[in-house]
């Protein structure tokens, strides 16, 4: 982990690039398996979990199953999980977008009505860490938007994802991963429904996949490597130094930056960095391949760099920065807003935009599962106050049809 200043403009930038490089070799590979997905169905989707997940059973665990599995995961971590179930509920409820209607003119009644999603699986990575959050943050907050059906899929679903699948009432869960899992999800074959929405990250694999499906099924971002940035000129260094290494943790491409005015507190971090910094494993490479420490020139020029990362988690000691910061997936205020909080309890969710989208949106929320849906209603009189305003701009468009279909009515 290096420590650079603002004027070195070209290292800075080789640390700050975080464009998404789309891999050729991984979508040709990927495409062939979805076409074959959804081609041969059951047949295809476990030729490939045999292959690729280690398959032996059937696909879906049965609800015996799961909860015969949960019940080995000790009562201390279930008790957890409930508690940040609990929490991620409370905020989702307030994400659900109201149903309302509008009079925009006498006569004239424009109503926003909101239903839910039929149908929404969700992806479960099992790679090297078993992962109950990630289910959690999909699941319930579907299911406090109402969606009625929630598939999830995992390939290696371990006691506590079992656990994870009780507590966010998931309706159905298969052991699958990879591409094929999103295809199954996206195409549906006889015995995996398929599915409105696809949500939940995974590896490049699985993002090239939820890419290639977009047309058939939607899905919530891509979830590319892991981002924390730090904007701080004071604070603890030990505290600072260990919010880096816990998000350069998940992944060798995960990225670790403190932007600082302060040289001393940069040097103070970097030497907590190498301190607490374990011998091997993916965080000592992630720090070394895209770790950084930027000393800049003024506080604003930190909240310029942080807003040109557009960074999925951002941590910052001042409300100043708060406010200038407008580009982030979710941010976390103050010495005792420990980043790895909002991983799993805070009850916000941990499903985060990566690569810069945190420029156009936020992470992952109830309001994701609903369709928000105009339905209009206009009575003779509202015809009669808006109609001749129709006519003239759909005869300044040409679009004479238009115009008549109006006309009609006000003849």
């Amino acid at each position: 982990m290096r420590i650079l200043t603002s004027s070195d403009t070209r290292a800075v930038a080789r640390l700050l690039d975080h464009q998404s490089r789309r891999d050729p070799a991984i979508e040709r590979r990927v495409a062939a398996i979805l076409a074959d997905v959804r081609k041969g169905g059951d047949r295809a989707v476990v030729a490939y979990a045999k292959r690729f997940d280690g398959l032996t059973g059937p696909m879906e665990i049965d609800p015996d199953a799961i909860a015969e599995g949960a019940a080995q995961v000790p009562a201390r971590v279930r008790r957890a999980l409930r508690q940040a179930a609990r929490h991620i509920r409370e905020v989702a409820k307030s994400q659900v977008p109201a149903s309302r209607k509008v009079q925009v003119a006498p006569g004239v009644l424009v109503e926003q009505r909101v239903t839910p999603l039929d149908r929404v699986g969700c992806y479960v990575p099992g790679g090297r860490y078993p992962l109950p959050s990630s289910l959690l943050m999909t699941a319930i907050p579907a299911r406090v938007a109402g969606v009625p059906e929630v598939v999830a899929v995992c390939p290696r679903p371990e006691p506590v994802v079992l656990a994870a699948a009780l507590e966010a009432g998931v309706d159905r869960l298969f052991r699958l991963g990879g591409a094929h899992a999103i295809g199954a999800l996206a195409y549906g074959t006889p015995t995996i429904p398929r599915v409105d929405k696809i949500v939940g990250p995974g590896n490049a694999y699985v993002a090239a996949a939820k890419t290639l499906v977009q047309p058939d099924c939607a899905i919530d971002f891509q979830a590319g490597p892991s981002e924390i940035v730090v904007v701080a000129s004071k604070g603890n260094p030990a505290w600072v130094a260990a919010d880096l290494i816990a998000q350069a943790e998940h992944d060798v491409d995960a990225r670790a930056i403190l932007l600082t005015p302060s040289k001393r507190f940069a040097t103070q971090v970097h030497r907590a960095v190498a301190d607490q910094l374990p011998a091997e494993g993916p965080a000592r490479d992630a720090l070394a391949r895209n770790g950084g420490i930027v000393v800049t020139r003024t506080l604003k020029e930190a909240i310029e760099l942080a807003n040109a990362i557009a960074p999925e988690h951002l941590v910052c000691d001042d409300e100043a920065v708060v406010e200038g910061v407008t580009r982030a997936g979710a941010v976390f205020v103050g010495p005792w807003t420990a980043q790895a909080c909002g991983d799993y309890a805070t009850g916000s969710n941990h499903v985060l935009p990566t690569g810069g989208a945190a420029r156009f949106r936020g992470g992952l929320g109830a309001a994701d599962f609903v369709r928000v849906r105009s339905v209009q209603r206009l009575t003779r009189r509202g015809l009669q106050a808006i109609g001749p305003a129709v006519v003239t701009l759909a005869e300044a468009e040409g679009l004479a049809a238009h115009a008549a279909s109006v006309k009609v009515r006000l003849s």
